[in-house]
């Protein structure tokens, strides 16, 4: 991770070629260039393992593999391009459809995110913890506006936290304590969020679908609806509010 996160600061702020995949989402040859050296490392030493990346082409036999590394080689990239530090680099492992194995880098702020499935979370190895506490301080949420303001009974008056442009960084903020809780809107993929998710599960925090349910990985439909993570206690607040409201 921390090579792979070497590479990528060590391209970030230069002239580089990228282009548009599918209808929106920017590439760079940071990307495939961090990606080629996750995969060459990982695959190296753990031969046998699935393998899911969002700069790799998808092979199917990760579906019955028991094993599977989850890897988004720059999460952020139209941050990167942008030359703001709201990136990072992340890669989970999979057991069955559950991490067990986590870690977010964000190089150009130099924080490692670690979580074992059991044994906590650290920032640069330092235990960190989710928020507790059930209130909703808005200026401590990030995430879509439209989605967030269905909490509030004033929404025009709420002023989220500035937007984070790594969607893994976004959630890893919530288990370090410096946002109660982060959204997704749709359209996120098992590379977004799978390592994410342990490292807020493991700092007592929950990660889910709106409905409450869990997240299930390394299925063959890799996109995922709208998401909230946060401390347990207002996770359950949060998850009720939207039970009993239609969703935008």
């Amino acid at each position: 991770m921390r090579e792979a996160g070497a590479l990528a600061l060590s391209l970030f702020r230069t002239e580089l070629k990228n282009w548009t995949k599918g209808a929106s989402s920017p590439v760079s040859e940071a990307d495939i260039a961090v990606n080629d050296l996750i995969e060459q490392r990982l695959r190296a030493a753990t031969p046998d393992y699935g393998w899911l990346s969002e700069e790799s082409v998808d092979d199917d036999t990760r579906l019955g593999k028991e094993l599977v590394w989850i890897v988004d080689p720059i999460d952020g990239t139209r941050a990167y391009l942008g030359h703001r530090e709201d990136w990072c680099v992340s890669v989970a492992l999979i057991v069955g459809s559950v991490p067990v194995l986590a870690a977010v880098f964000a190089p150009a702020s130099d924080e490692f995110f670690f979580a074992m499935r059991g044994k906590g979370t650290t920032l640069n190895d330092r235990p960190v913890r989710a928020t507790a506490g059930t209130d909703l301080d808005f200026s401590r949420m990030a995430g879509p506006k439209p989605l967030v303001q269905r909490l509030s009974s004033s929404p025009n008056e709420i002023r989220l936290h500035p937007r984070i442009g790594s969607l893994a960084l976004r959630l890893c903020r919530v288990a370090d304590g410096s946002l109660d809780a982060a959204f997704a809107g749709g359209q996120s993929r098992d590379w977004d969020l799978a390592a994410a998710n342990l490292i807020v599960q493991e700092a007592n925090g929950r990660m889910t679908a709106l409905s409450g349910d869990a997240i299930e990985y390394n299925r063959r439909e890799v996109v995922h609806g709208m998401l909230v993570a946060a401390g347990h206690d207002r996770h359950a607040r949060i998850v009720e509010h939207f039970r009993d409201r239609r969703l935008p």
